[in-house]
């Protein structure tokens, strides 16, 4: 149901090429999406296409519109860019179509790796892969004597070295923004000691534990070395924070690399200190407390079928072989587009790929168990409760949703 890792790193390892042609369509686009630059590069290359309208709404909110968006007869959007965990809401709520004719018909230059099939049927096109990794200040580290951290326990001695040298109060970075970003923080570090979401085969929670525990002692002893507001930062906040040479080191996605040193207001020490290296471990573990990831694209259900060619032809445009001989989308994302070529940028996500990081879980139920966790963490981070009532609750309201919508008994 997911790329498997094997297939994942063989994929954004690949270089090749193949011609370009003109894209005309004859019924309506209507695309939703994510924000950042990778994304709005392929908003933009749908947008290519002429002879009918192709519009794009790509915000961080996505994740709250798409469904209700492409519920409605006809859907008010034809596509809806996610990635592995947003594609479960989708599906359950069954507002995308199977894309195995159009597949056939016009997906000629897409490779195997990019069709993902759940159930036996391609259920969207995956264009990138994705991955938090550690990024870093080379200059602040040199600074304090330390090699870039492998652990996030060598990466509290050097943010504590840091401090203790007056060189910055908040060292670390993080997308600990309550809600979904906190919750996937959560879900890293619960994998890098161990755990597992679930009980094995069955949708009976299992994140209180002993892993659970560790993972939020973690997440609270580094939030003692981010900005006191470290709540309301995503992961635009948390770049800005680093740009403006206030942070050290940051677990961020690969995604984001590229433009970390591109963006308006970024000062000098940044863009000479700037450096990527592979995600970190926990606890002693050998497995990286990371996720790995692929974003790809839908076509809507409840559309026509000449609104559902269009879309599929205009995405296709969208993310064409040829698209990969332009230096400045090339280096936005590690592509998994024939064509691709690996650039400096792209180094946190292979060695994510090279280490084995757990692909997120794309379960039915793993989106009832974000949202839990994104509801119910923030009072254990602000002090408010302990680890262990945190988690209980998180189970409970996990155990609520997984029972309204009849995941459990």
């Amino acid at each position: 149901m997911f790329l498997k890792k094997v297939a994942l790193l063989s994929a954004i390892t690949f270089i090749g090429g193949s011609a370009v042609s003109a894209c005309e369509i004859s019924a309506r686009v209507s695309i939703v999406g994510n924000e950042f630059p990778a994304i709005q590069t392929v908003g933009a290359g749908a947008q290519e296409c002429t002879g009918a309208e192709v519009s794009s709404n790509l915000t961080k909110d996505h994740q709250s519109i798409n469904v209700p968006g492409m519920q409605g007869n006809p859907a008010e959007y034809t596509s809806a860019i996610i990635a592995n965990s947003s594609i479960v809401a989708l599906m359950n709520e069954d507002v995308i179509r199977p894309l195995d004719d159009l597949v056939a018909k016009h997906g000629s230059d897409l490779q195997s790796s990019q069709l993902i099939k759940i159930g036996g049927e391609i259920m969207a096109v995956a264009f990138m892969a994705n991955a938090q990794h550690l990024m870093y200040r080379s200059d602040i580290l040199e600074q304090i004597g330390v090699e870039p951290p492998k652990t996030y326990e060598a990466m509290l001695d050097a943010a504590k070295m840091i401090r203790e040298q007056g060189i910055m109060e908040n060292p670390i970075g993080g997308a600990y923004a309550s809600g979904w970003n906190l919750a996937q923080e959560f879900n890293n570090m619960f994998l890098g000691y161990g755990g597992s979401h679930f009980k094995d085969g069955s949708a009976e929670p299992n994140v209180s534990s002993e892993a659970g525990i560790n993972a939020l002692n973690m997440m609270k002893q580094l939030s003692d070395y981010m900005n006191p507001d470290f709540l309301t930062h995503d992961s635009n906040a948390t770049n800005a924070e680093y740009r403006a040479g206030n942070v050290a080191l940051l677990n961020m996605w690969g995604s984001r690399a590229a433009s970390q040193t591109t963006a308006e207001g970024v000062t000098d020490a940044v863009k000479n200190g700037h450096a990527i290296s592979g995600p970190m471990t926990v606890g002693g573990g050998s497995v990286p407390a990371s996720t790995l990831w692929w974003d790809g694209w839908t076509v809507a259900k409840n559309i026509s079928d000449e609104e559902a060619e269009a879309t599929f032809v205009a995405m296709m445009n969208a993310i064409r072989p040829s698209k990969m001989e332009d230096e400045n989308i090339r280096t936005q994302a590690v592509w998994l587009i024939e064509g691709y070529s690996p650039t400096e940028a792209a180094v946190g996500v292979f060695e994510a790929a090279k280490m084995a990081t757990t692909p997120y879980p794309m379960l039915p139920y793993m989106g009832l168990m974000h949202s839990a966790l994104g509801a119910e963490l923030s009072d254990f981070m602000q002090g408010k409760e302990s680890a262990e009532q945190a988690l209980a609750d998180i189970e409970a309201a996990y155990v609520a949703s997984a029972k309204e919508k009849g995941f459990l008994n």
